[in-house]
């Protein structure tokens, strides 16, 4: 394959992750790597070197769509950076010194779990008490839906603080912008609705992937060459992403999310296991 196929191949399957990076909240990086590893044999760390820039740039494309329509929820999004940009720095100062196949089998543990998550049933919605530390923080918001727009309240803010440390950690670790994490721990932990959930992760990824970037930037884990390519693809995409989802209904994402994720965990568990990256 010569150079100019090559960056046409990785163009196009950029923009079908940036579509599925924008509706899902996983920021498209969770689809690169594995694209990039298992379908053209790209090493493992300069994939997510390059699914990390691709991570910022969706981050950049969609939030903004997003924050116009109404659905982000920048005061959540910017409270719970703190935890993972700090879990971002820690996860890419491990990432050197654990073997490719590890880091692909820890990769696709990650996402099968977050794919069970999410096939499991919505939780029912109950009425509770508004949450004094939400209340304090001025967490809670309002979103649009076909009937108007709908007042929802924050819950566990402890709780989903501490897992957006280990989202950043797996960010830099793993170059997937921790959106399944991240999503799911809006989601189930603080009981955001789920179209505020996917669409805050996307405000968040791209801080998250910029604090890690650095430290593989630092390692000569970025090609230009590769990132480029990567990048203009998933833009597009996570733009074209941003208007599918507003017209989406919740149950479909839910869907599309373990269906994506379950597939990729399961490739890369094993191809991991045996010695496939």
């Amino acid at each position: 394959m010569n150079t100019w196929i090559f960056t046409a191949v990785v163009c196009a399957g950029s923009v079908a992750a940036g579509v599925l990076g924008a509706l899902t909240g996983l920021g498209g990086g969770v689809v690169i790597v594995p694209f990039l590893t298992l379908g053209l044999g790209v090493d493992i760390h300069y994939a997510v070197g390059a699914s990390l820039v691709s991570v910022i740039a969706t981050s950049s494309g969609a939030a903004s769509a997003y924050f116009k329509e109404g659905f982000t929820n920048v005061r959540i999004g910017m409270f719970l950076e703190v935890a993972t940009s700090f879990g971002a720095i820690a996860g890419a100062m491990l990432a050197g010194r654990i073997p490719t196949g590890a880091l692909a089998v820890i990769f696709g543990i990650v996402l099968l779990s977050s794919a069970w998550l999410a096939g499991r049933p919505p939780r029912p919605e109950a009425p509770a008490p508004p949450n004094r530390l939400a209340g304090r923080l001025r967490l809670d918001g309002v979103y649009p839906t076909p009937e108007g727009p709908r007042r929802y309240s924050v819950r566990g803010v402890p709780a989903g603080f501490g897992l957006m440390f280990v989202a950043g950690a797996l960010s830099g670790l793993l170059g997937i912008g921790s959106g399944a994490v991240k999503v799911l721990s809006m989601d189930r932990a603080m009981r955001i609705p789920f179209k505020v959930s996917t669409t805050t992760s996307n405000f968040m990824i791209g801080v998250t992937a910029a604090a890690s970037a650095g430290v593989y930037l630092n390692r000569g884990y970025i090609d230009p060459e590769l990132a480029a390519p990567v990048m203009l693809g998933v833009l597009l995409g996570a733009l074209a992403g941003a208007k599918v989802l507003a017209v989406s209904s919740a149950a479909w994402l839910r869907k599309l999310f373990g269906f994506v994720v379950a597939a990729l965990a399961v490739e890369m568990i094993y191809h991991g296991l045996t010695g496939g990256i």
